[in-house]
């Protein structure tokens, strides 16, 4: 299936009921077998910004599309300039209250799996280890001609040597690791080729909008919602299908839908819980009501 570049939506329903309470979220979490989906509003606490928020940067900021990474040797150029630097700053970031409360849900048998929607890596930093990168991971690069993965790491030092006198600086960083740049300082910038086929394109290996999400990885996920007996929404603004899709699968067949997140939701509609708090404080209380706030503290 394919991820439409949807950067946006608007409700044609009156909001809503919302409610700070935390007792209906914990009820349903009580029961056990859980599936998490986590969107980019619970790495905020990180430093990372979310896309859609009142400070989201889709108000100031177009992601890269797929098509125009595969055919704009320009916009390969200025993608790897502008993720060249925000890498950085995604991979030093540390995980949040919010990424080690939910790995205590899962240490304490109440959460059975975790699904997001974030490339930052930080709930498996966290210990979740075992969480499904819907859309990927930043931390992984792939050639796009003989397919091969490799870290991150080794193309930051590539990118390194072939850009010495590189001076470009930050100013903003975006949840899919772009910054922004001046063009004259993107211009100057070298990309690389792949290091395995020598000519290969490099693409991070995240899925970005207008790409397919790989089928064994959606198949994956809808085993985890068939599995549970509720589905845990966590900052996500479900405005994009490849995640709105799990929580209508999951009304569908009659389970729970609990929604954490600033401000109104795609799914909204198909929630019996929809709770409006930062998500790091209203996690770690929940994880503190069933008994395991001690668990995730030493991930």
């Amino acid at each position: 299936m394919r991820t439409r570049p949807t950067l946006s939506w608007t409700s044609a329903d009156a909001p809503l009921p919302r409610t700070s309470s935390l007792d209906e979220l914990t009820d349903v979490v009580a029961r056990g077998r859980v599936a998490v989906l986590s969107g980019a509003g619970l790495s905020t606490e990180s430093g990372i910004p979310d896309y859609r928020g009142e400070t989201g940067s889709l108000r100031r900021h177009t992601p890269m599309t797929y098509d125009e990474f595969v055919t704009s040797a320009e916009g390969r150029q200025r993608y790897w300039a502008r993720s060249h630097l925000g890498w950085r700053t995604i991979a030093r970031a540390d995980p949040n209250d919010g990424h080690r409360a939910v790995t205590a849900l899962c240490e304490g048998g109440f959460v059975g799996g975790v699904i997001t929607q974030n490339v930052d890596g930080l709930h498996q930093a966290a210990g979740t280890a075992d969480a499904i990168e819907l859309h990927g991971s930043l931390d992984r690069v792939i050639c796009l001609d003989c397919r091969r993965t490799s870290p991150r790491a080794d193309l930051d030092r590539r990118l390194r040597a072939a850009n010495p006198a590189f001076d470009g600086a930050a100013t903003r960083i975006n949840p899919d690791g772009d910054v922004e740049l001046p063009e004259d300082v993107v211009r100057r910038f070298t990309t690389v080729a792949c290091a395995d086929c020598a000519s290969g394109v490099l693409k991070p290996d995240v899925v970005f909008f207008g790409e397919n999400v790989p089928r064994p990885r959606v198949e994956e996920c809808y085993r985890l919602v068939d599995d549970a007996g509720a589905l845990l929404v966590l900052g996500s603004s479900l405005t994009v299908m490849s995640g709105l899709r799990f929580v209508r699968h999951a009304a569908k067949a009659g389970k729970p839908v609990v929604i954490v997140n600033h401000g109104e939701t795609r799914g909204d509609r198909y929630a019996s819980v929809r709770v409006d708090r930062p998500l790091g404080g209203a996690l770690t209380e929940l994880a503190a009501r069933l008994g395991c706030e001690d668990r995730g503290r030493t991930a």
